[in-house]
């Protein structure tokens, strides 16, 4: 968010802020499948440790003042390169270590503290960037990764790295293929891949366009881009807390397809109606809160992640989690990039309205193949699979 909004500030360019905002992710896209088969390969806690041990290093080196612009975007890419090996070793761990509803319980308050994280940390951001700089902002980030290897390496169990099938050679570019090749032949992953990857590309594609949006509401400060930020990881969190608790096992798969109707909805409705009011004349607190709205139905990646572990083995979660968390966050920025574009030509709004709009009538096929694969025919599809279906 920092490094965002200073781009906007220096350059004025919806895209080049998306840009920015998009290459945190872009390593998911470019090399995420072939980044998580580590967590396959090697014991789980060292991987954990070490990629956060080596971002914690980095991001120091970017607090340095006076650092140029472009060495800043480009140790940020060196950052987010430790994302897919780390969430990767981190989701087959705890699937590895909980079964049953216990793994399922624990997937939602995960995604809960994840998400309330995130609404702390754009409010934080917002006034650090505010009331001091980027530099002090980045250097509290690297102290977060350190603390967080060292309670990783004082608390976690040492596990040995899982075993796979064959004790026949492997590499890295096997492991990424099989990955691919046991998605592949599984109708019902395949349907939840799509269901996840362009659900999420419409649903967080106006993030991209964060500051131009707050500029055009009227709300140009750098504490309402984290509010405005904040409202959907907001009611993600508050969605999956009422997922994990009031709602049965055996009905929180169905609640799939509404949540994702949900989740798009209000873009749609914000959009228009911002345009239909014109520049300056949206209340920025409607906004808001249909962002809010807009996160309480994301909270769908809850139960469909529950879904997608457990029709894949333990010995390829790492390696599948990587496929389709790469796809996550590669489609992300491409969303947020086709956002800016958008941008250079049409307002915030207008973008922001398109993005609910077309994403509804996108996310409609995968949603009808999710429906019509029930959990049984990702064992069939996939003869790995079988145990864990």
């Amino acid at each position: 968010m920092a490094l965002t909004v200073l781009v906007y500030q220096r350059t004025s360019s919806p895209l080049l802020a998306a840009l920015t905002f998009a290459i945190g992710h872009l390593p998911w896209l470019l090399g995420g499948p072939f980044l998580a088969t580590f967590a396959d390969r090697l014991p789980r806690h060292r991987v954990l440790i070490a990629t956060d041990a080596a971002r914690a290093v980095v991001l120091a080196g970017m607090a340095i003042p006076g650092t140029p612009l472009p060495l800043l975007l480009g140790l940020l890419f060196l950052v987010s390169l430790c994302a897919p090996p780390f969430e990767s070793a981190r989701s087959a761990l705890m699937s590895e270590v909980l079964d049953g509803d216990r793994y399922a319980v624990a997937t939602s308050l995960t995604n809960i503290t994840l998400q309330l994280a995130q609404v702390v940390g754009f409010l934080g951001a917002g006034a650090l960037v505010a009331l001091l700089s980027p530099s002090a902002a980045l250097l509290i980030d690297a102290l977060t990764f350190a603390v967080s290897a060292t309670w990783l390496w004082a608390g976690l169990k040492r596990r040995p790295a899982p075993a796979g099938e064959d004790d026949g050679p492997r590499s890295v570019w096997r492991d990424t293929g099989e990955g691919l090749r046991l998605i592949g032949r599984s109708p019902r992953l395949l349907a939840i891949i799509g269901v996840l990857w362009v659900g999420t590309m419409f649903a967080y594609a106006s993030e991209g366009v964060a500051a131009p949006l707050v500029e055009e509401l009227g709300s140009g400060s750098t504490a309402a881009i984290g509010i405005l930020l904040a409202a959907n990881p907001l009611g993600v969190a508050l969605g999956g807390l009422v997922i994990a608790r009031l709602v049965p096992p055996d009905r929180r798969e169905g609640l799939v397809v509404p949540l994702v109707v949900l989740s798009l909805t209000p873009l749609l409705a914000a959009g228009l109606v911002a345009v239909l009011a014109g520049p300056g004349r949206m209340p920025f607190a409607v906004v808001v809160g249909l962002m809010f709205i807009s996160g309480v139905g994301a909270s769908w990646l809850i139960p469909l992640n529950v879904s997608f572990v457990r029709a894949v083995p333990n010995a390829y979660r790492g390696r599948a989690f990587g496929v389709a968390v790469s796809g996550l966050y590669g489609v992300q920025a491409l969303g947020a990039m086709g956002a800016g574009l958008g941008a250079e030509g049409l307002s915030a709004s207008w973008v922001l309205a398109l993005s609910g709009g077309i994403g509804l009538l996108a996310v409609a096929p995968p949603l009808l193949a999710y429906r019509r694969t029930p959990a049984a025919v990702a064992a069939a599809g996939s003869g790995e699979g079988r145990s864990e279906a």
